[in-house]
């Protein structure tokens, strides 16, 4: 039985997300949910959010209990990049690149 939940359309990027996630993936849920609140990223926020989610969809649509689950996939995709720009010296513009994430966890009962 899997449980899934997702994160869509997160400001910030894949690169500094995917730092979290290869941190709790394969982790039991109450010790990836502990590490993440001891976490000082931006991310292990919104991970612990999707994470939460996840487990109750877990309990809510299969009643199993929280204990037995498990981070069995946890991924990072990126999604689309909001384009702005920075005014430079002599009338160019440099682009700034403000990128977004999707963030997906799936929960397995082990």
């Amino acid at each position: 039985m899997e449980a899934v939940a997702k994160a869509k359309f997160v400001r910030i990027s894949p690169r500094k997300a995917r730092l979290v996630a290869d941190a709790v993936r394969g982790m039991k849920v109450g010790e990836a949910l502990n590490k993440l609140k001891f976490t000082p990223k931006k991310a292990a926020g919104l991970f612990s959010k999707v994470i939460s989610s996840a487990v109750a969809n877990a309990t809510n649509d299969s009643n199993v209990d929280a204990d037995n689950l498990y981070i069995k996939k946890a991924f990072v995709d990126g999604g689309p990049t909001l384009k702005r720009w920075r005014p430079r010296a002599m009338g160019r513009a440099y682009i700034i690149r403000k990128r977004t994430s999707h963030i997906t966890v799936v929960l397995d009962e082990r």
